[in-house]
């Protein structure tokens, strides 16, 4: 026997052709949307809301307005949700401008649509980002990185943190280091020897972010704390010394070795630092604090992080507790490289022979003279 159905609004008619029977059968509203939500994020209006436990398939249509406006438009359908939930992003927003959602149920087959239980307001803010961060500095330690900046961002009232970007391929490609709520950052896995170029952005509570900062460039190198020589009267074979490119090679060397950089030597007029074969040093030492001043430095610290292009010479230069002494060291093949020295304390040990602590820095990229901020 041969049926056919008709739908109406709200029943389903099953008629019988040959005996005029006539069935009835209701036709439910489609379950609404639940749990309607919605919030502003960098320039965009997104909606979230659950699928009803009666939910069989049924597409959604998102209605939105002007608050000032008289009625709803048509916004967009939502044929695929995930996972039991729902979102739809409106990006056609003007700022300062507060709007009204809902979404309804579809059933597309019947044409009955069942609107969301409530409406969603949300007041889209200015898209003014916060001010773009200045006077980037980097501060190369070793094998880290330490980026610094002026923290005039935070005067926005809407300020929330700042971001920093890793540049490649000469600013092309910006990746993301990471965040940070204070004006500094540690990279800590920048490399020995590689420069690296930093650049810095803005993000108030709202996503909106500023343009990057102008970059800098850092290049993280070796440096030691605490090193000890002894002078060459006292301990001829332990009062050399080569700056290291590893933490695996000794840099105390014999006093007459061909490959020292310098040797400690005394006499009645004081202390000296004797240049080797292939070295030089800046004949000027700089009172410091620090050999250099970094993540957790007081205001007062003070270092010498930039080596002179010029003006070195293979004379010993005398030494002073608490000055830090430049070097230039001319390596095989022609390869120019840069070190610092800063001495701790000029003094003896418990059998009397002289001696010399001090900490070291050196750049492992040719020609740099950064030994600690660039």
């Amino acid at each position: 026997m041969w049926k056919r159905v008709l739908i109406l609004t709200g029943v389903v008619l099953l008629g019988a052709c040959d005996d005029h029977d006539t069935i009835f059968i209701p036709v439910g509203d489609p379950a609404p949307p639940i749990g309607l939500e919605a919030a502003y994020y960098n320039r965009a209006v997104t909606m979230y809301w659950e699928l009803s436990s009666a939910w069989t398939g049924e597409t959604f249509r998102v209605w939105g307005k002007r608050v000032e406006d008289d009625s709803f438009f048509f916004i967009a359908e939502v044929t695929s949700c995930s996972g039991g939930s729902c979102e739809y992003t409106d990006t056609n927003i003007v700022s300062n401008v507060t709007y009204d959602y809902f979404v309804s149920a579809l059933d597309v087959g019947t044409g009955a649509e069942t609107d969301s239980d409530r409406t969603v307001r949300v007041a889209v803010p200015s898209f003014t980002p916060p001010p773009v961060p200045t006077d980037l500095e980097v501060v190369a330690l070793d094998a880290t990185n330490y980026i610094r900046w002026n923290d005039d961002a935070r005067s926005d009232s809407e300020f929330s943190a700042y971001r920093i970007y890793l540049l490649t391929d000469q600013g092309a490609t910006q990746t993301l280091l990471g965040g940070s709520d204070s004006p500094g950052f540690l990279d800590a896995l920048a490399e020995n020897g590689v420069t690296s170029t930093y650049a810095v952005s803005s993000v108030d509570i709202y996503g909106h972010e500023s343009g990057i900062s102008s970059s800098r460039q850092g290049t993280a190198r070796p440096d030691f704390t605490g090193e000890l020589i002894y002078s060459f009267a006292s301990e001829p074979t332990l009062s050399g010394f080569r700056f290291s490119e590893s933490e695996q090679v000794d840099p105390i060397v014999d006093g007459d070795s061909p490959t020292r950089h310098f040797r400690l030597e005394t006499d009645l007029s004081g202390w000296w630092l004797v240049p080797g074969p292939s070295a030089e040093v800046f004949p000027l030492g700089d009172l410091t604090t620090a050999l250099k001043c970094g993540v957790a430095a007081d205001a007062q610290c003070y270092d010498w992080t930039t080596a002179p292009l010029s003006g070195y010479s293979p004379t010993g230069i005398a030494v002073d507790p608490e000055f830090t002494y430049m070097w230039r060291v001319v390596e095989s093949g022609g390869v120019v490289r840069y070190g610092a020295v800063r001495v701790a304390l000029l003094g003896t040990d418990q059998s009397g022979a002289e001696l010399m602590i001090f900490d070291w820095a050196y750049q492992l990229q040719s020609g740099n003279p950064q030994l600690a901020e660039s």
